[in-house]
């Protein structure tokens, strides 16, 4: 393998040059586009060249003040790029460089899509585009024209507001987009093509009037407004929660369907993954409608955080894209309007953040918050960087409070609106607004590894005092050995017998709580609470106050206590999950010494109670009652055995269904929604409740009138959620009553690629799918490997989400992963690193399994051509 440079945090200097302004004609055309690129400059620090990034490009021709430059004495041009020498303090550069957007397959740059044209340029896709200093802290104003056939590309969109547009002389068309707001280059965007928009004019809290546009290819107009309103609602919010209004004129999406990531916050001009914008009740589930209402929320949310203020450097993701999910979070939360669905939502994000940042965590990817280093980029948009950099700033709000949170975010933007900008930074405004030290608190950002938080509690009879002992620690990660001590806040509440909250009184203080944060600062520290008069339940890390791993040895009688009583939401799922957890892993235990499996009552009583509590929220039954996934399950083995997980799990599917049998069938038919589909929260959350419910009827496969059930629902469905649920069911069993729905779903969609997307995913993740029938479905005519959706699909669906195939002790699923690596490397070197990933914990499996896994990484290693991406995290993984 080629030697690949490490950039380093510790390296970063300023731009020499200033770009007050640059101004760029494109003369598109899928084949062949100019690229005329003039920018104005200033040098800031004394002696330097000029260095301009590239990647793939042709230059045509090269100006410096109207000067024609000469390659053997003016400037040297290598593959990163063009070194202009000893330019002047001051000088007008012009280049035209000429790229070839169909043959583009990274969908990096400019490329083309479906007979349209897009650019991607975060993080480093400019440079694919015109030479320029490629790099997230040189922010100019961009002047904007673009010419193409008018036919062809009857739409010409850019960055900001639209200034002019017309006819050329030669019958070509022309648009010109002006954005009076500075921006680095990756936030550059244009897109081109045929295209149709839903628009509306808003009015903002100013009473200023703005167009908003969802543009989309013809034929899916009708899958947009979803989109619409979401965009709207995250308008209102922003301005309502955080005082923020939207800067321009305008404000658009673009749907494509080839994209490498789910959207793009390009100023002013979103461009968005299909799967993010297309919605109706026929086409789209429950989870799209949340999801792209996620999406649109956080791509509108970066136009402030992240796009008006961004980052120095990219060691600084997280600044925009932790505090942009945190602020999406919150959003999606306060649009479901109800404690019970806030607590669902926040449910939702710390399951994700469990199962795949933990152990993210604990492998040879593990990065800070703000890495130190890397060598591409691209493979750095990681859950650390997102989820974790999210329960960061939330962190902020728990320790601050909701309105000391707010106070630290409008000193942010007083003090850096327009400026590349630092996470110690963010930090230090939160601070200096709120009178509070938080020095402690960067270590959020320079350590990796999720801390572990060790709880011992002591009940004083005749004082009446209650004493917990908070203990942190936190193991070596790739590059730190050593761990100093975090700044934590967890949040507590204490239970009586009767499961009512006591009021906590904390040693010398007079005024009491229902909740309270204890900041756990030091390796070790004691909290006592006065005035307590009998022995309590304790409530720890409520809402799940800080992103650790809580170690307290409950009794299953006080986590019983919990499940059934907690007032905190979070934490009575929490208690579910962790019986749910102890039981799995005794079970796996017992599969794999050959022991006969049981499972006690206790626990079935428990959630048999909370599913039968119509008083609780379905959305949140129906997470108590989904069990820990097996690659949950995974992260907590010391050894992985995937067969013995999936046994286990399987084992207690099937005892939670006979036990629960008349109450699951009795739970499905109360929670039907009857008349026109709504993907509101309360019908969301019965379908949820419902199709789970159907799940657990079908686990049994011999029960026939169960499977009955599904069919019926398959054909009678008025919606994509209760169809796409039921056929699920029936593709998991593996029987032949799946065969003709399954045909049906494809004739009925066949010209639908998301919900094609949906049909390939289904079969793809079934626990009775071998990697021989994916094989065989990536010969289906509709496979396309380089589209992404539909690579992730099939291949992602089935690596990531089909754990007791994709670990075939034979080592099929590893050989059918390093083809699929080194093909999709060829052609698309981000989605491939995204693959590369499912072996990151290789090191953790059977030795077995292990030494099959060594086998693909080391062929995926030792291949030629492999790209920086692939590269970088073989190399890691194989250390």
């Amino acid at each position: 393998m080629q030697t690949i440079p490490t950039i380093f945090r510790q390296d970063y200097c300023p731009y020499p040059f200033k770009i007050s302004h640059l101004n760029l004609i494109f003369d598109l055309d899928a084949a062949h586009t100019h690229v005329h690129s003039e920018m104005l400059l200033t040098r800031v620090n004394p002696g330097s060249d000029l260095l301009l990034h590239a990647d793939g490009l042709s230059l045509l021709s090269i100006h410096l003040d109207g000067r024609e430059l000469s390659a053997v004495t003016d400037y040297v041009l290598n593959d990163d790029g063009l070194r202009v020498l000893n330019p002047p303090e001051s000088f007008t550069l012009s280049i035209v460089t000429q790229t070839q957007p169909d043959q583009n397959s990274t969908l990096m740059g400019l490329y083309a899509s479906n007979g349209n044209l897009f650019t991607q340029c975060e993080a480093e896709g400019f440079r694919k585009i015109t030479y320029f200093p490629d790099r997230p802290d040189v922010m100019t104003q961009y002047t904007v024209e673009l010419r193409a056939d008018a036919e062809q590309y009857s739409v010409l969109l850019s960055n900001g507001n639209l200034v002019d547009e017309g006819v050329l002389d030669d019958g070509r068309h022309y648009a010109k987009w002006i954005d009076p707001f500075k921006k680095p280059s990756y936030l550059f965007a244009l897109v081109a093509g045929k295209l149709v928009c839903q628009e509306e004019k808003f009015i903002l809290a100013s009473g200023r009037e703005v167009l908003l546009q969802v543009w989309v290819e013809d034929g899916n107009l009708d899958k947009t407004q979803h989109a619409m309103e979401s965009l709207k609602n995250s308008i209102r919010w922003d301005e309502q929660r955080f005082g923020l209004e939207l800067d321009l004129d305008r404000f658009m999406i673009v749907a494509v369907s080839d994209f490498n990531m789910g959207a793009m916050e390009n100023k002013g001009l979103n461009i968005f993954n299909t799967k993010y914008v297309l919605a109706n009740s026929r086409v789209a589930t429950d989870i799209d409608y949340a999801n792209i209402e996620s999406v649109v929320g956080h791509e509108y949310f970066h136009n402030w955080t992240g796009n008006r203020v961004t980052c120095q450097d990219w060691f600084q993701l997280s600044l925009k894209e932790g505090l942009t999910v945190f602020r999406d979070q919150e959003f999606s939360a306060d649009m479901i309007g109800t404690d019970s669905g806030r607590a669902v939502s926040r449910i939702g994000d710390v399951r994700t953040l469990r199962q795949v940042q933990f152990s993210e965590d604990a492998g040879p990817m593990a990065h800070p918050v703000r890495p130190d280093s890397y060598v591409e980029i691209n493979n750095f948009y990681t859950v650390t960087i997102y989820e974790k950099g999210a329960e960061v700033v939330r962190m902020y709000q728990t320790l601050l409070g909701r309105d000391g949170f707010r106070k630290g975010m409008d000193l942010y933007f007083a003090r850096h609106d327009g400026c590349a900008v630092t996470c110690d930074d963010f930090r230090a405004a939160m601070a200096d607004a709120n009178g509070r030290d938080l020095a402690q608190f960067e270590r959020w950002y320079s350590q990796a590894g999720t801390p572990v938080v060790t709880v011992k509690s002591h009940y004083d009879t005749d004082l009446q005092q209650y004493t917990l002992t908070l203990r942190q620690s936190c193991a070596p990660t790739p590059g730190q050995t050593d761990k100093s001590p975090f700044h934590i806040p967890v949040t507590v509440g204490l239970l009586d017998s009767n499961g009512q909250e006591m009021p906590l009184y904390l040693v010398g203080e007079s005024s009491a709580q229902a909740s309270c944060v204890l900041e756990l600062t030091d390796i070790e520290q004691s909290f006592v609470f006065d005035r307590i008069p009998a022995l309590p339940t304790p409530s720890l890390l409520r809402n799940f106050s800080a992103p650790v791993v809580l170690e307290y040895a409950y009794s299953d009688t006080e986590l019983a206590h919990l499940l059934a009583h907690d007032s905190d939401a979070f934490n009575r799922w929490e208690a579910g999950q962790r019986l749910a957890t102890q039981r799995l892993m005794q079970l796996i235990k017992s599969v794999q010494a050959g022991e006969a499996l049981s499972l006690d009552s206790l626990y079935l009583e428990a959630v048999g109670l909370v599913l039968n509590d119509e008083n609780l929220d379905p959305a949140f039954r129906e997470l108590v009652l989904t069990l820990p996934s097996e690659a949950m399950l995974a992260e907590l083995s010391a050894e992985i055995d995937p067969h013995a997980i999936h046994v286990a799990r399987e084992y207690m599917r099937q005892q939670i269904s006979a036990h629960m049998h008349k109450d699951f069938y009795q739970v499905y038919q109360a929670n039907q929604t009857m008349g026109v589909y709504s993907p509101d929260a309360i019908s969301a959350g019965k379908r949820g409740l419902k199709n789970l419910a159907l799940a657990y009827l079908v686990s049994n496969d011999a029960d026939e009138q169960m499977i009955s059930l599904a069919l019926t629902q398959v054909h009678e469905a008025q919606n994509m959620t209760d169809r796409l649920a039921a056929l699920a069911v029936l593709v998991r069993t593996g029987d032949e009553c799946a065969i003709e729905p399954l045909n049906d779903f494809y004739q009925d969609f066949a010209d639908d690629a998301l919900v094609i997307d949906k049909w390939f995913s289904l079969q793809a993740s079934s626990p009775k799918t071998d990697v021989e029938l994916v094989r065989q479905l990536m010969r289906h005519p509709d496979f396309n490997l380089h589209n992404p959706n539909r690579a992730r699909s099939l291949i992602f669906s089935f690596c990531h989400a089909n754990p007791v195939q994709f670990h075939a002790k034979d080592g099929s699923g590893y050989a059918f992963w390093a083809e699929q690596v080194l093909a999709l490397n060829a052609i698309n070197p981000q989605v491939a690193a995204r693959l590369v990933r499912v072996l990151d914990h290789w090191r953790k499996y059977q030795p077995a399994l292990q030494a099959r896994m060594q086998d693909a990484l080391l062929t995926v290693a030792n291949s030629v051509g492999l790209s920086k991406d692939v590269q970088e995290l073989v190399v890691k993984m194989l250390k």
